[in-house]
């Protein structure tokens, strides 16, 4: 299974800073431009920047808008930057789990670990 989502990079809400875990999220009508489109969940993969820097990644896909486009977002294992209005690539790779809200930070945390570690095993 493999997807590759290029779009823009926008400002997000911020919280993946927050708790410890930035990420690059797309302009989610990058999502609308698949003739094919994955599953709502997470996956392990790469980012292709627009200089040509490759990085592993956890990509999210989800929650859908209320026009049922969903956020994509990656969180890139050792890249430290700022990515903002870049064109970059998710190279989606393999399904790791279904989408989900936790009921504590703490829980979502914890969970963000365990996919990542997974993303670094693949």
């Amino acid at each position: 299974m493999n997807y590759k989502i290029t779009g823009r990079v926008v400002k997000g809400d911020g919280y993946g800073r927050k708790i410890g875990f930035p990420t690059a999220n797309l302009d989610r009508r990058a999502f609308s431009l698949l003739a094919k489109k994955p599953a709502l969940g997470v996956y392990s993969g790469y980012v292709r920047l627009s200089d040509d820097r490759v990085y592993k990644a956890g990509i999210v896909i989800g929650p859908e808008d209320n026009i049922g486009l969903p956020k994509l977002e990656a969180h890139l294992i050792g890249f430290d930057g700022d990515l903002y209005d870049q064109k970059i690539t998710f190279e989606i790779e393999k399904f790791i789990r279904k989408f989900q809200n936790f009921k504590t930070e703490k829980e979502l945390i914890e969970q963000i670990k365990k996919d990542l570690k997974e993303c670094l095993r693949v």
